[in-house]
């Protein structure tokens, strides 16, 4: 796999953050909106689990992005 440098990575983290994100809780708020009648409990662990899956596909765009760029 081809390796993004330190700007793609910090330029596509921001796009996820500012766009992505909130596409992806709209999405999330409807989908759960078809699904009604659910106990609380489970719907708690379905908002847990959409709260967290966002993370795993981007995880390796945002590592490092607080540091600065050691390619330099």
């Amino acid at each position: 796999m081809n390796k993004l440098n330190y700007r793609t990575r910090r330029i596509l983290s921001l796009l996820i953050l500012l766009v992505g994100l909130p596409v992806y809780a709209v999405f999330v708020v409807t989908v759960m909106s078809f699904l009604t009648d659910l106990p609380v409990l489970v719907e708690l662990l379905i908002y847990i689990f959409f709260g967290v899956a966002w993370a795993f596909p981007t995880k390796f765009i945002f590592r490092g992005i607080g540091q600065s760029d050691s390619g330099k």
